[in-house]
């Protein structure tokens, strides 16, 4: 039980925290109110550390950068391997696994143990590993790392514990797979070869038994050279040289003929009576040109060679194009008797596999499938039919159909929003899919009893949102809004906005929505919000336009007319009960209102449809507000954003101010600047600033991650989406060319309207437009695609002098500064006339990260070693003071090297800092000290950790709501916190979340009934409602980058203070339900996960899970109810965790069953004999030749065996439920067959030597029959 007492005010200034630092929490204006009589409030914390545990649960999405495939016939489950040593089993919808190497080396080759719950991975660092699939998660059973040769094949026969393994150098090993143990039979090179072959044959390509004789094994080197070797004789039956290189090789399944595919784009055919030459050669895309030679031909890569009972053979192939067609798709022809078919692929083929009726190589194979591994995405084609359709994927892999820009996650929703979603995203589903089921159907999966309602909501660089069912870990597309339709199409050329038209101008920034009342809203790159509202009803609509002009207010201007001429805000007092009238004037808020004639440059960067239009069910958008473009400035991108349905009110803001709009009557309630909203509130003493002063320091401006890199309308600072947002540091590792991207850099030739380069009279009159626009070139749809991020993206951890300083504080050189924040916290500083006007001491945005030593080794500075790993080289601000025409070589070769800050100082937030709208967040609470009854109010957090309340008078009728004006004026209470405030939550005085109001969904476009008008329901959730016992009032939880502060309103006294983390910085952070209580959950910059009770903020657990955090993990990390979280692990996946000990429990209900026990078919159209001996024709004992007794034991420097690390627990889980069962008395079973074999042997050696004994004593009595007595 924890108890605390109610602060009383009017007797401290000062917090409970301000010994370790922290400012005052009180009100910074106002007089203290008559103080209350103290009060107990007690709240049972139920929450321990024992009730958190932080573990991945599921990955969705494409596996990124894949490698290798294969396919387990009978128990029809499918594994693909990654780049990054990842590999994904896929089953039925609901099965999905992920398995991760630990080393992390590229997955070459996988081999399925077919019917055996087991695969074989070879990985690029030479390891093999056995992992068990029969348990729930997949773990490593046995490796076996080689030494001294590389591996580049492998094959595995059907019903075998021999493993075939190929090597770089042309030899052959073998390896036992129940022990994981070299064996001594080896085939060298130069065996298999001819003695009078001058060259070496190269590394082994190929390797497969004959169907026709399991002792025959046929191995192809790259060179062209093909063997077929006798296991049993330890001979070559025949070998062929080809003059072209060999990539891979296919059985007839007699076994009499095989097929090769060459580099030429050829196809071979061989048969085994005469291997002298092929006696089919064709090109099948070659064509004969003019002067009679063949047409040269790219590569065949791969060629499958199947038979079918019915039909011609199927002959499938990718590859082998001519070169004269530039641009072509990648292809998969398909060749059946006479009629050739080539697909036609979006990306690159990696692997590619036919699905066959029998996983017996030596039976007619009846191909029904094929399943094709492209670069970024998996197709199966459906060969039963003519036309081979494709067959409707069932996983969600097109997560990065366009890439994902930001992520949403909501727990616990309206059980009827899921299948409204579905039903309607059903109807605009693309058709021509395959009627037949989806071929991989292995395994079990069933719906857990520990499910809730779950929306994954994405957005993605072409302006489109996805809502995804994410219940019981599964992902499951629900339905698909495109925020492009509600603009016209971008022409390129007109005006001046045409200047800087971006490829991706409508990629989505961020998402707000209310699921009870549907609403949804949505946060462009181009300074755009999007409000929509859902109905089940198509409508004819005219979208709402409102244009908002949010620009910094700048006090360098000593002209009146200039003043004129660049309006920004009003200058009446924030406290002015209707403070956005002089704001309406200027821009009247009508529909689809156009620009003013006045002035040019006020336009807005996209058009919105002015014309009624027709939307379908669903979403339809209502309202589009457009932030305009001032002096030719581009407006600022939205950092912040919240709306809420009861209150019909829409707020958002960025570095430059804050905007209310109300989207019922369709104005524009306030319009201001960050500053403007202190008033007499404000906690900095402002500097006025002379136009005179020099602006050229010498102090170069400090690195403030993604937000501080300065940007405008001519300049933008271009960088790979892929380098941007992937690890670097394995590109060593099969370094395909196809998935290779050019990283387009480009630098115009002018930087204006900065105002340290411009002479000073221009430079005083014109307000630098401190972008934080980064531009990022997609790896993902495609190149050239370019994806702008926010300005609150706090990712990219950028160091000068082993600082390294939070992003969201913004460089502004024009407009109010501020008084800089020390170490220790910011505090109310006064200024005398002789200190200077900033300091060289580090500011509460500077902070240090932690990282590992291992990964700053080899670099000459954090910083160098940041740049690498994100791929993006960071300027300073002064690298960009010139007024010399750009030279790209010269900015090319900076680029391209690491070169340190040429200035040791650090930047002061007074003359850099412009204070950033970082979040907001509607409710009902209290505006000011002396208020006894909640009302509406607005809390917004600025980049400084400053906590402004704002409070509201809206309306209650519905008539006057539509009607009558919304009241708002800031009531000067402030708050302070260390670093930028990122979250607010509000807590009754039981420590219950108290929700934000909501309006109940009503649909607008529904027929209308004269008895029952429609009106809006309104559902409040005060802080007084349940609190009769403990008198009124509530808690305010506020978490900032640095630390965590809980306040009790409305006296506005800290009650607990908690400072997060020293060393990093708060990336996330969010006020969550886990088990029946409250906890902030939050995630830092330096990879760790923790989490804190309410309202003591005691740390519950704090847990290092990523080691470094990069920029696509950091944008798109949230978290949710119920103990859980996601992000972008990939650019194509999405991971989710999990941080509650309950669902970790839990966790194995939920997971599918990747083994289920079925029977191995039997083999077709044998006699009885061939029938009981099983095998192919020839009976063949691999024991007996492959065996420790027979080819003796592999030198142990070629490989070395190591045990894995299942261990007692993995063994447990391998045991449990009917798999553990079986597998139980499988174990048993051939543990009571190998004591029968011994007792066998031994009664064998008995029975042998009473034989043994017997004619011993036969032939002694025939000796000594005719003796007489005395010859003994």
């Amino acid at each position: 039980m924890k108890k605390f007492r109610k602060v009383l005010d009017g007797l401290t200034t000062s917090s409970p925290g301000g010994t370790i630092g922290s400012p005052s929490c009180g009100s910074a204006a106002g007089t203290p109110t008559a103080t209350p009589t103290p009060k107990e409030i007690d709240i049972q914390e139920t929450l321990v550390s024992e009730n958190f545990q932080l573990c991945k649960t599921v990955r969705h999405g494409f596996p990124y950068q894949p490698t290798a495939l294969a396919f387990d016939p009978v128990q029809k489950i499918l594994a693909i391997g990654s780049r990054t040593g990842g590999v994904r089993i896929l089953g039925r919808p609901g099965v999905d696994c992920y398995c991760q190497h630990e080393s992390g080396a590229a997955v070459l080759q996988l081999q399925f143990l077919i019917n055996e719950g087991a695969l074989v991975t070879a990985c690029a660092d030479d390891t093999l590993h056995l992992w068990n699939l029969r348990q729930r998660r997949p773990a490593v059973l046995h490796s076996l790392k080689f030494n001294r040769e590389r591996i580049t094949f492998c094959h595995l026969p059907f019903q075998s514990k021999w493993l075939y393994v190929g090597t770089e150098r042309g030899n052959t090993h073998i390896v036992n797979i129940e022990s994981f143990i070299l064996s001594g039979y080896v085939i060298m090179w130069n065996k298999a070869i001819e003695l009078s072959t001058k060259t070496h044959p190269g590394p082994v390509v190929h390797l497969s038994d004959s169907p026709k004789d399991e002792g025959k094994l046929l191995i192809g080197f790259e060179s062209g050279t093909v063997v077929q070797w006798d296991l049993r004789l330890k001979k070559a039956d025949f070998r062929i040289y080809y003059d072209e290189a060999i990539h891979s090789v296919g059985w007839h399944h007699e076994g009499k003929q095989f097929m090769c595919s060459h580099s030429d784009g050829s196809l071979t055919m061989w048969n085994l009576r005469n291997t002298t030459k092929p006696f089919q050669v064709t090109f099948p895309h070659g064509k004969i040109q003019k002067d009679g030679r063949k047409e040269s031909c790219k590569p065949i890569l791969k060629v499958e060679y199947k038979t079918s009972r019915n039909s011609e053979p199927f002959v499938i192939f990718s590859g082998g194009l001519s070169y004269d067609k530039a641009g072509r798709r990648p292809t998969l022809t398909i060749m059946h008797g006479k009629a050739i078919t080539v697909l036609e692929m979006d990306y690159p083929i990696v692997e590619f596999m036919a699905l066959c009726e029998t996983p017996y190589n030596n039976e007619v194979q009846e191909p029904y499938a094929v399943v094709v591994l492209l670069e970024k995405d998996l197709i199966v084609v459906d060969l039963t039919q003519s036309n081979y359709p494709v067959f409707e994927n069932p996983y969600p892999m097109d997560v990065h159909e366009s890439p994902v820009t930001c992520t949403a996650y909501f727990a616990e929703c309206p059980p009827d929003i899921i299948p409204i979603l579905y039903s309607i995203g059903a109807k605009h589903k693309k058709t021509g899919y395959s009627q037949k089921e989806w071929p991989i159907a292995g395994g079990t999966w069933t719906l857990g009893s520990h499910t809730y309602p779950e929306i994954i909501i994405t957005g993605h660089a072409d302006g489109s949102i996805k809502f995804w069912d994410a219940s019981a870990i599964t992902l499951q597309m629900l339905y698909k809004l495109k925020t492009s339709k509600v603009f016209e199409k971008p022409k390129p050329g007109e005006g001046r906005a045409a200047e800087l038209v971006e490829e991706d101008p409508f990629a989505v920034q961020m998402v707000s929505w209310c699921p009870q009342s549907r609403i949804f809203c949505v946060v462009g790159i181009s300074a755009h919000i999007i409000l929509y509202r859902f109905s089940k009803y198509d409508a004819n609509t005219q979208i709402v336009s409102l244009e908002v002009r949010l620009q910094c207010e700048t006090e360098d201007v000593i002209s009146p007319s200039e003043n004129e001429n660049n309006p920004c805000f009003s200058e009446s007092s924030p406290h002015s009960p209707q403070p956005h009238h002089q704001q309406q004037q200027q821009h009247p808020p009508s529909p689809g209102s156009g620009t003013p004639e006045g002035n040019k440059d006020s336009i807005p960067h996209l058009k919105v449809k002015d014309r009624m239009v027709r939307v379908p069910p669903g979403y339809q958008a209502e309202l589009a507000i457009q932030l305009l473009w001032i002096d030719g400035e581009p407006p600022q991108q939205i950092t912040s954003l919240d709306i809420n349905s009861a209150y019909g009110l829409l707020a958002f803001g960025n570095c430059n101010g804050l905007a209310v709009v109300d989207y019922l009557q369709k104005t524009i309630l306030l319009c201001m600047s960050t500053l403007d909203l202190y008033g007499a509130a404000d906690p900095y003493q402002r500097l006025t600033r002379s136009p005179r002063r020099n602006r050229q320091s010498t102090s170069e401006f400090c690195m403030r991650g993604l937000s501080n890199f300065y940007s405008d309308s001519k300049k933008r600072i271009r960088t790979s989406y892929q380098s941007l947002t992937e690890l670097s540091d394995n590109q060593q590792s099969i370094d395909m060319e196809r998935s290779k991207s050019p990283t387009s850099v480009h630098y115009p030739t002018s930087l204006h309207n900065d105002p340290r380069i411009l002479p000073e009279p221009v430079a005083s009159l014109r307000a630098s437009h401190c972008s934080p626009v980064f531009y990022l070139l997609d790896n993902v749809k495609g190149p050239g695609r370019k994806l702008s991020l926010p300005t609150d993206l706090k990712t990219d951890l950028d160091h000068v002098n082993g600082h390294c300083t939070s992003p969201t504080s913004q460089p502004c050189p024009a407009g109010k500064p501020r008084i800089p924040m020390g170490p220790e916290g910011p505090r109310l500083t006064r200024r005398g006339p002789g200190r200077p006007p900033f300091r060289k001491a580090q500011s509460a945005a500077c902070m240090e990260i932690s990282l590992p030593v291992s990964h700053t080794e080899g670099y000459a500075s954090r910083r160098a070693m940041l740049q690498q790993l994100h791929g993006v080289t960071m300027y300073s601000h002064d690298e960009h003071h010139t007024s010399a025409p750009y030279c790209w070589s010269e900015r090319e070769s900076r680029e391209n090297s690491f070169s340190r800050s040429r200035s040791s100082s650090v930047s002061s937030i007074d003359r850099d800092t412009k204070e950033a709208i970082t979040t907001l967040q509607f409710g009902e609470s209290y505006g000011r000290k002396s208020d006894a009854l909640p009302t509406p109010c607005l809390w917004v957090g600025t980049s400084l950790g400053v906590v402004l309340l704002i409070p509201m008078s809206i309306p209650t009728d519905h008539e006057e709501r539509m009607e009558e004006p919304v009241t708002i004026g800031p009531s000067g209470t402030v708050l302070m916190l260390k670093g930028s405030v990122l979250r607010f939550g509000f807590l009754d005085c039981m420590g219950a979340i108290i929700q934000s109001p909501f309006e109940v969904w009503r649909d607008l476009n529904a027929p209308q009934d004269p008895d029952r008008p429609r009106r809006r329901k309104l559902v409040h959730f005060s802080p007084s409602s349940s609190q009769d016992s403990c008198g009124e009032g509530h808690l305010a939880v506020v978490c900032s980058e640095r630390q965590a502060k809980v306040f009790l309103m409305p006296s506005q006294s800290c009650l607990f203070v908690h400072n997060i983390t020293e060393s990093s910085f708060v990336l996330r952070a969010d006020v969550v339900s886990v088990c029946n209580s409250v906890c902030l959950a939050c995630f830092c910059a330096n990879g760790h996960v923790m989490t804190l009770s309410l309202p003591s903020l005691r740390p519950l657990m704090d847990v290092n899970y990523l080691p470094l955090t990069d920029m696509r993990i950091a944008r798109t990390f949230c978290f949710t109810n119920g103990g859980q979280a996601l992000y972008l692990s990939s650019p194509t996946e999405i991971q989710r965790i999990t941080y509650s000990q309950e669902m970790c429990d839990n966790l194995q209900e939920m997971l599918g069953e990747l083994f289920t026990p079925i029977e191995t078919p039997e083999a077709q159209n044998r006699g009885f004999l061939k029938g009981f001996f099983g095998g192919n024709s020839h009976n063949f004992d691999r024991e007996e030749l492959f065996g420790e007794a027979a080819a003796g034991k592999a030198s142990r420097s070629l490989a070395q065996h190591i045990p894995g690390q299942v261990g007692m627990e993995g063994m447990k889980v391998a045991a449990s439920g009917a798999v553990g069962e079986l597998a139980r008395a499988r174990i048993a079973l051939d543990e009571r067959g190998q004591r029968l074999g011994e007792l066998e042997e031994r009664t064998a050696l008995m029975m042998t030597s009473a034989e043994s004994f017997s004619k011993h004593a036969h032939e002694l009595m025939l000796k000594c029959k005719d003796k007489k007595w005395y010859q003994f």
